[in-house]
């Protein structure tokens, strides 16, 4: 058993502190995952025991987030800005244009990606990236022709954040990237289109 150095607590927006009997359990995993004679990074994708645990992790997460049936979960590797591109790739469905609403370096690094794809509607087009509110929603442009809308739910790096979205304001699919957010309030799923978060 490796000794633990003394802790240290990391209190920025980014990576967190997670408990000792956390960080124990995955050490003990690494060796043999829940007695299957070798760890979750040495199994099979297509093993029972691997299938079992996507299968738990799937189910906590519903549970945990209150997650509608009629809504897929997906793990996937490359964080939250693969999703910038993959946002377009798999949402426009034909269209030639999105609405994004820059807010902050994350909605910002979205919108970047997918203008290579697409017209990217900007809702907030005189921020001059001075990010530090969120725009009155009445003056917002709005492409009701856009294959989606996009927001960050909160933008870590400027410290800009929704508490109360103003749905009524937005027709087409709603996507939101809740990754600074995900787990710390109740989602209205039926306001969405997509949720993504990386962990």
């Amino acid at each position: 058993m490796v000794e633990f150095p003394k802790k240290i607590y990391n209190f920025s927006a980014g990576p967190c502190v997670l408990p000792q009997e956390v960080l124990k359990q995955a050490q003990e995993n690494c060796v043999d995952t829940n007695g299957a004679g070798v760890s979750v990074l040495e199994m099979s994708h297509r093993s029972k025991p691997f299938v079992s645990i996507v299968e738990t992790a799937e189910k906590d997460l519903r549970d945990f987030l209150c997650i509608p049936d009629d809504f897929t979960v997906l793990f996937l590797g490359g964080g939250a800005s693969l999703q910038f591109s993959a946002i377009p790739y798999n949402l426009l469905g034909g269209k030639t244009k999105a609405n994004y609403l820059t807010t902050g370096n994350w909605s910002q690094s979205a919108s970047k990606d997918a203008s290579k794809l697409c017209s990217v509607v900007e809702a907030w087009p005189d921020s001059g990236s001075k990010f530090n509110t969120i725009p009155d929603p009445s003056k917002w442009i709005i492409d009701n022709d856009s294959a989606y809308f996009h927001y960050c739910l909160n933008e870590t790096i400027y410290g800009v954040e929704f508490h109360d979205f103003p749905y009524d304001k937005v027709t087409s699919p709603l996507v939101s990237d809740m990754s600074s957010a995900i787990g710390s309030r109740n989602i209205d799923w039926d306001k969405h289109a997509v949720i993504y978060a990386g962990a």
